[in-house]
């Protein structure tokens, strides 16, 4: 076993490169739709280059990159020219502003489904509460509306409310959005759905308590030796554990129950999202609302069956295995077949239509996107190298090291 305690250091057998592929779309969609977003925020729908660098660091564009050129390697959504006075200003196509509409149209459509979705993790919270600027983290993962904090919280009020409260530092008050109603039709798992129609008598009357459903796994052909220790992932498997939606207050941490309830949660929270996929770190502001381990990456590490961490940069994203079939997702809803309307109109010089590898993805797509048109100069990017772990604790990623085989299936066995 290797001494590594990072998990970019994991042996690339234990690597999903069609996973990897993803996360690199992400990263390049993530920073076109934010300038986006910004420049639909401005009056005219125009800003100039001077203001619009204000969000380099937003996107993780290191210097001397120009942000011009940035935006030039995207011609059909952004249209660049200069005023009388010489100032560049930068404005979206009318094909980005047909996408933008269309996305509100989207979001519009998906807000109910959101608003169950938003319920239920107020449900799942300790306290039937979380603060809306930990909520915010998900905003795009989840589909909220761009002023969701402003207007869109206050549109279910049978199911949540605003509420403030002081800040223990006595600094600015915060704002936290509770649970209004609990609804028993909801506090049913989306694996619990799958393994049974449930009437509407048992809908109202159901009640969440200790659960035996086994996850959904999948593993890459380089991961099938972990059969030859056979009966370790059916024991975890067949243990009971605590719903999701169950009082966990008397769970002791780091119990097999406790870990297993965590892993539900984690697969319950993944379901809500459009992507069933997760910026790691966002999760660790979840610890104490969702009653979930401290080092929650060496759970999801050491479940690599049901969920998948990609390394690409600082920032690590968690997927649930079980809804990819190679890089795509198996089911996709309106808001992710717009992304990908979007992602057909980004960049032009370059770019290969489907990259036969995760490094082949990596080097051409984002290199291309910032190389200067008028530099002839070759420089290397890291799309990363001003990203934050945020909330990652230090002693988290120290006690990541790299668990072989052996290992991984020794942690699924009964104390």
């Amino acid at each position: 076993m290797t001494t590594s305690k990072r998990v970019q250091d994991r042996s690339k057998k234990k690597r999903v490169h069609d996973l990897e592929i993803v996360t690199e779309r992400w990263k390049i969609f993530s920073k076109i739709h934010h300038l986006m977003e910004v420049i639909k925020s401005e009056p005219e729908h125009v800003i100039s280059i001077r203001y619009l660098e204000q969000e380099r660091r937003q996107i993780n564009l290191p210097k001397p990159h120009k942000l011009s050129d940035f935006l030039r390697k995207s011609p059909k959504l952004f249209d660049l020219y200069k005023d009388r006075k010489g100032t560049l200003w930068v404005g979206m196509t009318p094909e980005a502003e047909d996408l933008l509409e269309e996305e509100e149209r989207e979001i519009e459509a998906h807000s109910d489904k959101l608003a169950e979705y938003v319920t239920r993790i107020l449900m799942m919270s300790i306290d039937k509460r979380i603060r809306v600027d930990k909520i915010a983290h998900f905003r795009r993962d989840f589909g909220l509306p761009f002023d969701f904090r402003n207007n869109w919280v206050h549109n279910y009020p049978n199911l949540f409310r605003l509420v403030k409260a002081e800040a223990d530092d006595g600094g600015v008050d915060h704002e936290f959005l509770e649970l209004a109603n609990w609804k028993n039709e909801w506090a049913i798992t989306e694996l619990e759905k799958r393994g049974k129609k449930f009437s509407g008598d048992e809908l109202n009357l159901h009640s969440p308590g200790k659960l035996s459903l086994a996850f959904p796994m999948k593993f890459p052909p380089n991961f099938k030796k972990l059969f030859r220790f056979g009966g370790t992932l059916e024991h975890f498997q067949k243990r009971e554990y605590l719903s999701p939606y169950a009082d966990a207050r008397g769970l002791a941490a780091g119990s097999q129950e406790f870990d297993k309830r965590a892993v539900a949660v984690m697969h319950e929270l993944l379901s809500f999202t459009l992507e069933k996929r997760l910026v790691t770190d966002h999760l660790t502001h979840f610890r104490r609302e969702l009653v979930m381990p401290q080092k929650l990456m060496r759970l999801l590490l050491k479940h690599f069956g049901i969920f998948y961490v990609s390394e690409r940069g600082k920032r690590f994203h968690v997927f649930l295995n079980e809804a990819y079939n190679g890089p795509e997702l198996i089911e996709k809803c309106p808001l992710v077949l717009w992304k990908e309307k979007v992602m057909n109109l980004i960049g032009y010089r370059g770019k290969k239509k489907k990259a036969a590898s995760f490094d082949e993805f990596s080097d051409i797509e984002d290199e291309n996107l910032f190389k200067s048109d008028s530099d002839d100069e070759r420089l290397q990017i890291n799309l990363e190298q001003e990203s934050t772990l945020d909330g990652l604790d230090d002693d988290v990623l120290a006690n990541e090291a790299e668990m072989d085989i052996e290992e991984v299936s020794s942690a699924y066995k009964d104390a």
